[in-house]
C-alpha cells in the first residue's frame, strides 16, 4: 500500500497538489563531494582535508532558473512548477500537474519572512521528500539537508527569471529516514552560512 505523508515545518503553510494550498519543488539528493588530491605535501593535504569537510553545497552554482508554470520533472513520477502569482507560489505532485498549476494560480502562495526557509517532507513507498521554499535578497549559491542521524543530501534549487527573490529546494532521501529530525541550511559562494531552518518531524500517521 502507498504511503504518503507530509510534514510541516517552519514558518509556511504548505500543502501536496490537490490540497488546499501549494507545495514546493524539490529533487534528487546529490552524492557528497569527492575529497581533494592529498598528494603533493603536508600543506596540500592539508588543503585537501578541509576542502572536503565542507558542506557540498557551498561547491554549487546557486538556483536553476526554470520557466513559470512550467512542469519540471524531479524525479521518482514527481513533477513541480514555480509561479509568479502571489507569494512563494509553486505546485508539486505526480504525473501530470497541469491542472494544479492552474488551480495555484488563484492562490496566494506562502509567505516568509526575508532570509529565512520553510521546510517539509512528504513520504511514498520508498523515498521521502525534502522540500521547501527559501527567500532572500541574494540566493543562496546552495542548500544542505542534514539529517540527525548524520547523512547528508544536498539539494537541488529552482527559482524563476529576474530577480523573483524567492525560490525552491529539494532532495529525495531513504523513506527511513522520514521520522529522522533534520537542518536546512543555506550557503554562500564562500561557504558561510546565510541562515538555517531546524525542523523537528511529527509522529507517522
Amino acid at each position: 500500500m502507498r504511503t504518503k505523508r507530509l510534514v510541516l515545518a517552519g514558518v509556511a503553510a504548505l500543502a501536496l497538489v490537490g490540497g488546499g494550498g501549494t507545495a514546493l519543488a524539490v529533487n534528487g539528493a546529490a552524492p557528497p563531494a569527492a575529497a581533494g588530491e592529498t598528494a603533493g605535501g603536508e600543506a596540500r593535504e592539508a588543503a585537501a582535508v578541509q576542502a572536503s569537510a565542507r558542506p557540498t553545497a557551498s561547491r554549487t552554482a546557486g538556483p536553476r532558473v526554470v520557466r513559470p508554470y512550467r512542469p519540471v520533472e524531479i524525479g521518482h513520477g514527481l513533477s513541480t512548477a514555480l509561479l509568479p502569482d502571489g507569494r512563494q507560489n509553486s505546485v508539486v505532485g505526480p504525473g501530470d500537474i497541469g491542472e494544479s498549476v492552474e488551480q495555484a494560480r488563484k492562490r496566494i502562495g506562502d509567505n516568509i519572512r526575508p532570509d529565512t526557509l520553510s521546510s517539509g517532507t512528504y513520504v511514498d513507498d520508498d523515498h521521502v521528500l525534502f522540500h521547501g521554499a527559501f527567500r532572500a535578497d541574494t540566493p543562496p549559491a546552495g542548500i544542505d539537508i542534514v539529517l540527525d542521524s548524520g547523512p547528508r543530501h544536498t539539494a537541488t534549487m529552482l527559482s524563476l527569471p529576474g530577480d523573483p527573490g524567492w525560490g525552491t529546494y529539494c532532495a529525495f532521501g531513504d523513506a527511513s529516514t522520514a521520522d529522522t529530525g533534520f537542518t536546512v541550511t543555506a550557503y554562500a559562494k564562500d561557504g558561510g552560512v546565510l541562515f538555517e531552518q531546524r525542523s523537528d518531524v511529527l509522529p507517522r500517521d
